[in-house]
């Protein structure tokens, strides 16, 4: 308790900062070059309109005019923050009303972050100020919180990750399943969850916690399954058909001769395949550790099985990685190493986008150095190999993260978590919990009937 003003106060401080950092393009209304050149781009100005905000229109139930979207393409629970935000905001005036949206929503989205870092704190055991303040002072935190409406379901993923670790595997599943509500990826999380499990024997927990998930995902998503049926399968039909977005590393690999980059189909097809046996070493992984793996370190390697060969990977989603990164490896090195390639790929990202949108090729990376010595952005954006560097950049230091989780994993005693002398601190009802089913466990007991 004597932490929560001292981590609450920092996170404020932060997302005040990065509202103010989204301030030269608010004042320019978003203009999309001036938000590509200075690196303060964000989609919830934009959507409120085009989306039909503006107009009154309630999201899946109402469409919009569009050549490939017509509904509102995010899960329900987030569509429901949306509208929530647009029925605010209806007292002001219509010139100001979007810019309202936006403010509002930052309001909403910096009391998510806030939750975010005190329940990442909350299960972070004897580190609890460390983990805080790695989260809260986040240079990625800062920079991405309002491109998007992520922090909903990082929020609600940190609660439900709080509530398992208080040994409430019901109100856990519950957050989880309005989690996976407000985005898709926490879905991934019910794999560790159950791994761990088993690899415990904690069954009844795993049976609680699954029903919550379900329960809360229905809740939501029912009513607009029955009464919207075509507007709730839009974000399903529109990740199913989109094509490769940048950062991702189909994009590098399609500039560069690989046909099935070109095809959506296969596109789905080698991302579905690679991320399905990256889970599979994971799951190979949480049974013949010689110590049963922390949650955070499953849950955060499982996130990177699937993010390291979507098709998409808006910068925004290094908020998903935030709270399992300085849970599964609380140890600044690579957390700031990280942390940088983020930033690299932040405003590369940005800066090739304002390239495109001016038709020029961009600044080399020669010439973009020397502008940043300068403290100048590189002029006309950045060229496609100067980009090139910056994906890699995030994509690398992802990858050497989990690296580095799956050596702790192997070899337990390296584990800065671990090295306290606790188990799980977020484990739950595994903190502490003897195997019941590992390769260890079946070595022993084959053993032990040879003996016999």
């Amino acid at each position: 308790m004597r932490l929560l003003p001292v981590l609450t106060g920092v996170t404020a401080l932060v997302c005040v900062l990065g509202w103010l950092q989204k301030q030269p393009c608010a004042t320019a209304g978003f203009d999309f070059v001036k938000t590509t050149t200075r690196g303060c781009y964000t989609d919830i100005y934009p959507l409120y309109y085009v989306r039909g905000l503006n107009d009154g229109k309630v999201p899946y139930f109402d469409s919009f005019a569009g050549d490939d979207i017509t509904y509102v393409e995010y899960p329900a629970l987030s569509g429901f923050f949306m509208q929530l935000v647009a029925m605010l905001v209806r007292p002001f005036g219509v010139e100001t009303r979007g810019m309202a949206f936006y403010n509002v929503t930052v309001l909403l989205l910096a009391l998510l972050a806030i939750v975010t870092v005190l329940a990442t704190a909350y299960v972070a055991g004897r580190k609890t100020l460390r983990v805080g303040l790695m989260v809260a002072c986040s240079p990625a935190l800062l920079l991405t919180a309002y491109i998007n409406w992520d922090l909903l379901a990082v929020g609600l993923s940190a609660l439900a990750l709080a509530a398992w670790a208080s040994k409430r595997p019901l109100l856990a599943g519950l957050l989880l399943g309005l989690a996976i509500a407000a985005k898709f990826y926490p879905l991934l999380f019910l794999g560790p969850l159950v791994l761990l499990c088993v690899r415990a024997g904690q069954w009844r927990a795993m049976g609680r916690m699954v029903a919550g998930a379900a329960v809360g995902w229905l809740v939501v998503n029912l009513p607009v399954m029955v009464f919207a049926w075509e507007g709730w399968l839009e974000f399903y039909s529109f990740s199913r058909s989109r094509g490769i977005d940048w950062g991702s590393i189909f994009f590098y690999l399609r500039d560069h001769g690989v046909p099935a980059a070109n095809n959506t189909d296969d596109l789905n097809f080698f991302g579905t395949g690679i991320f399905l046996v990256l889970a599979a070493g994971i799951a190979v992984l949480a049974f013949t550790a010689p110590t049963r793996p922390r949650l955070p370190q499953l849950m955060f390697l499982v996130l990177v099985a699937f993010m390291l060969p979507n098709k998409v990977w808006s910068p925004q989603y290094v908020l998903w990685l935030l709270p399992l990164v300085v849970l599964a490896r609380p140890r600044l090195p690579a957390f700031i190493v990280w942390q940088v390639g983020e930033v690299i790929y932040f405003f590369g990202i940005w800066w090739y986008l304002l390239a495109v949108s001016n038709r020029r090729p961009g600044s080399d990376l020669s010439t973009t150095l020397s502008s940043l010595l300068h403290f100048d952005v590189p002029p006309g954006g950045i060229d496609d190999g100067t980009y090139y560097v910056a994906l890699f950049a995030r994509f690398l230091t992802v990858l050497f993260l989990a690296l580095l989780v799956v050596r702790d994993i192997l070899r337990p005693s390296g584990d800065a978590v671990r090295e306290d002398g606790v188990d799980d601190p977020a484990g739950g009802v595994l903190d502490g919990a003897a195997d019941v089913i590992s390769l260890r466990t079946l070595r022993a007991r084959r053993a032990a009937t040879a003996t016999a």
